[in-house]
Order: C-alpha cells, then structure tokens, then sequence
C-alpha cells in the first residue's frame, strides 16, 4: 500500500535558495515542525484547509538553485542580526538550514558560461531529478523566490525561463511567486499546455498589493471615484538593489497597478515609485496616498503606511503554495491555478482581482481537494 499524501516525502525546489525569502521559508519551516513557534500567516493551518490531504510540513524537503554562495546558515544569522528571524532560531534548526544547504546546486547562466539554453535547461532539470531520486520524494514543486529580473524581450529565455522549462522537464509543477517571466514567455505556453502539470503564480501578494486588493473594492462598493491613487516603497535588501533597475521595477509595478484597475474598473492617475533604501535590510516601508471624491465631489483623501518585513510576509505564502500545489499535482490538477489567485498580483488562469472573493475561490480549492481526500478507494482523483 502506498503512503498517503500527508506522510509521504515532497520536494520543494527554490529558485533563489540562499536568499532571504528562500532562508525564512527553510528555517521557519523547522520551526514549525519543532514545535517553536506558531503557524502564523499559513492560511493552509486554518479550519477550512482540514481534511484536504496537504503534505505535512514535516514532510517537506528542501533543496534549490542559486547563483550566490552564502551558505543558508551564514545566511539565517544574518537575518536574526537584522531581525528578521527570532533571535536564536538559526541555532535551534541548524540541522534544517544544513539539510537544505547541501541540497543548493549552482543556479545560472553564469558569467562566461557557453551552455546553450537547450543544456541549461536540461542540467537544471537533472538536479531537480535527481533530488527526488536521492529522497524517495513522492513528488517535487519548484518555486521561484529569487529577485526580480527585467522584462523580456526578445526570443531569448531568460533565467526564470529557464528554470520553469526546467520544472516541466523535471515533471514537477511550478509556481513563480515573482514578477520575473516564468512560464509567461511565449516559447514555453505549447509546452505547459501539453505538460499536464499545474502550475501558480505570478507575483506574491504580501504588503501593499494586499491593502489595494481590499481597498479598491470597497471604494467600487460605496460608489466612491478614485481620481488619484499613488504609491511609494522604501525597501532595502536584494529586493531593493534588484528594483533599483527601471526595468524590473517596471515589472514590479505592473501588478500594482493591474489590481487597481480591476478592482476599480479604471486606471486613477498616479504612479507607484520604489526607492532601494540598503539601510532598512528587508524591511519595507509601503505608503499610499488615494485621492476620492465622496458625496456632492466633496473632495478626501485616505493616507495607509504599511510597515513589514518582507521574507516574513512572504515565507508563509510560500508554503501555502507548495503544500497546495503538490497536493493539486496529485490528485490530477493540471494547468493554471486560477483558485490561487488570492497569493498573487497578477494570478494566472481566470478570477477575480478583489481579495474577498479571491479568498472564497481558495476556499473552493480546499473543498475540491477535500472531496479527492475521501474518494471511496482512499486514491487520489
């Protein structure tokens, strides 16, 4: 008899492994399974997730691609000098980060390195195999966390192109919690039709997306016109380093602007700005500033400041998605997520952009997955 979805061991693949959000999603997970802190912001541990057959997140193996060659302990230290982690959680799950560690492969294309796209994507896929293979893992997801590169253009795949060919390849489902391209460039869409994986993304929805999410709506709700809508992120970090490129930023900001517009049925003037700030690590600073005109055009303004940290906002949603995403691939899902949007800026597949009724359609998630959990025969559907 085979073991069931919840005790068997899975995969999960990280674009970006030594970064911060790819450290916090690690050694929060040890955490977790260890018994020292709560789950908090892992919406997969409430109520309406009970009875889906989710992997266990003590199931949860760890290993990835990077470009980088901090190791994920040096890492973790880092982010509990800078308060990000509590401080002596590094130490507590040293033997998690470890684990992890010796499972990163070098990521690329590198400087000076001659492989076409055809062998990096082939290598790529190699090692995500090969890690399954090595675990006796029931499956693998792999998960791009790593920064924001600019918009493609051209035929050229970029890296996160590559690295989603290689999940395909791989036969694992992928989700692309960046604004980077992903499967979204043209080249790879034949293939992900036909690769009858499931697949996520784009672009996590952790700080000032969220409010707008909520916002918009109600201002559509009430009958209120938005006239202006303008936003500014201070954030340090790689995040910060990576956006101080026009080009990714422009990437970044599509999704920001995308959820108004949906939501709000316009597009209000103004613009998003972010400013890298080293200073702040990988804390963030999102401010808002809407113009709306209420009742006889009387004229207001609602002002929000939302203050975080980003691998903390983000890491939860992380093993939501591969817990989600896994448990989708085996009971036979295959293409878009579109149910998942409630993570994301700017969802793949068919939903709505206002997070009320986003969260509804996860909530549909959780029972179609439950309904495959107490199939008759005890097999997934």
């Amino acid at each position: 008899m085979s073991a069931s979805p919840s005790r068997s061991r899975h995969g999960v693949w990280l674009i970006g492994a030594r970064g911060s959000v790819a450290t916090t999603v690690v050694a929060g997970c040890g955490a977790l399974t260890g018994g020292l802190h709560p789950p908090t912001g892992l919406v997969t541990e409430t109520p309406v997730f009970a009875g889906c057959g989710l992997p266990a997140l003590s199931s949860l193996v760890f290993g990835g691609h990077d470009t980088v060659d901090c190791p994920l302990p040096k890492r973790a230290e880092a982010l509990a000098a800078g308060g990000v982690l509590p401080r002596g959680l590094p130490s507590a799950v040293a033997a998690e980060l470890a684990a992890a560690e010796a499972e990163i492969r070098p990521g690329g294309p590198a400087p000076h390195d001659e492989r076409d796209e055809r062998e990096l994507i082939s290598s790529f896929a190699t090692d995500v195999r090969d890690f399954v293979r090595r675990h006796g893992l029931a499956g693998a997801v792999v998960v791009n966390v790593a920064s924001t590169e600019p918009a493609a253009t051209g035929d050229r795949l970029p890296p996160s192109a590559l690295y989603a060919a290689a999940a395909l390849e791989a036969g694992c489902p992928y989700v692309n919690f960046t604004p980077s391209t992903g499967l979204h460039h043209p080249a790879l869409a034949a293939t992900a039709a036909a690769s009858g994986l499931p697949y996520a993304g784009r672009d996590g929805k952790t700080g000032q997306t969220l409010l707008r999410s909520v916002l918009g709506p109600m201002f559509a709700q009430r009958a209120l016109s938005v006239r202006a809508w303008s936003g500014t992120n201070l954030l340090g970090g790689g995040d910060g380093s990576s956006l101080a490129d026009p080009a990714a930023a422009a990437a970044k900001n599509a999704g920001k602007e995308r959820v108004l517009a949906d939501t709000l049925g316009t597009t209000p003037e103004g613009e998003v700005h972010i400013d890298d700030v080293p200073a702040l690590g990988d804390w963030k600073t999102a401010w808002d500033h809407i113009a709306f005109d209420g009742f006889l055009g009387a004229r207001m303004v609602l002002q929000t400041i939302w203050q975080g940290c980003d691998s903390a906002l983000a890491a939860p949603l992380v093993l939501d998605l591969a817990r989600l995403t896994l448990r989708a691939h085996r009971v036979g899902l295959s293409g878009p997520l579109g149910e998942l949007g409630f993570y994301f800026k700017d969802p793949v597949g068919e939903g709505p952009s206002a997070l009320g009724e986003q969260y509804a359609a996860l909530a549909g998630f959780a029972a179609r997955l439950r309904a495959a959990a107490e199939a008759p025969t005890g097999e997934p559907r």
